[in-house]
């Protein structure tokens, strides 16, 4: 009885560790892609922020989501548009960083006390949380070291700098997981090659 006990314990330390592991290795592709993708991202940002705001408009129309709620979500909407006018590259002492922080901890307290009085099943609070308040912020965080390595003088409208640091001569000097990761992405996403 006690060694199957202790078996359940092992085993449940093993499954954290690889969930663990898949977690930290998707972060780490992910962030991979936006660093090389960073206008594609920009512009899956941008659409996100705007399914966000549409579903907030619903909620308040079909719902009856207070107006208060419902405004500060938006307010946030239009602060990460603010964002993405210099994204890849955020300074995160700038007023509209510091301001999109606040905001995300002002919509948490709104939908806590909201979702306090009103009942809702755990999966619609969920399904408002993960779309309304954390997508949004989580893409920003995770493509915040898309703009470490560039250059203040080199980023021009349209022009994706970060992409063509990362790929120039780059190819063959990779190994381990990020090579797997290449080879993978390659396959699945292929790229154009551009013939000069």
């Amino acid at each position: 009885m006690w060694f199957i006990y202790l078996l359940s314990w092992l085993s449940l330390v093993i499954q954290i560790s690889f969930i663990t592991l898949a977690i930290a290795a998707g972060l780490y592709y992910l962030a991979e892609l936006i660093e090389e993708y960073t206008v594609a991202t920009s512009r899956i940002i941008k659409y996100m922020i705007l399914f966000s705001t549409a579903v907030l408009a619903a909620l308040y129309v079909f719902e009856g989501f207070p107006v208060l709620m419902v405004g500060v979500g938006l307010f946030t909407n239009l602060v990460y548009f603010g964002l993405l006018q210099t994204f890849p590259y955020i300074l995160l002492s700038s007023p509209n960083f510091i301001l999109s922080c606040v905001l995300v901890v002002v919509n948490h307290y709104m939908a806590f006390q909201y979702f306090a009085q009103e009942f809702y099943p755990f999966s619609e609070v969920l399904a408002y949380f993960t779309i309304c308040l954390w997508l949004i912020p989580f893409a920003f965080f995770v493509s915040l070291s898309a703009g470490e390595n560039v250059l203040p003088s080199t980023i021009q409208q349209g022009d994706d700098v970060v992409s063509n640091y990362f790929t120039k001569g780059k190819k063959g000097k990779r190994s381990g997981i990020l090579h797997v990761f290449s080879f993978l992405k390659e396959a699945v996403l292929p790229s154009r090659q551009k013939m000069y």
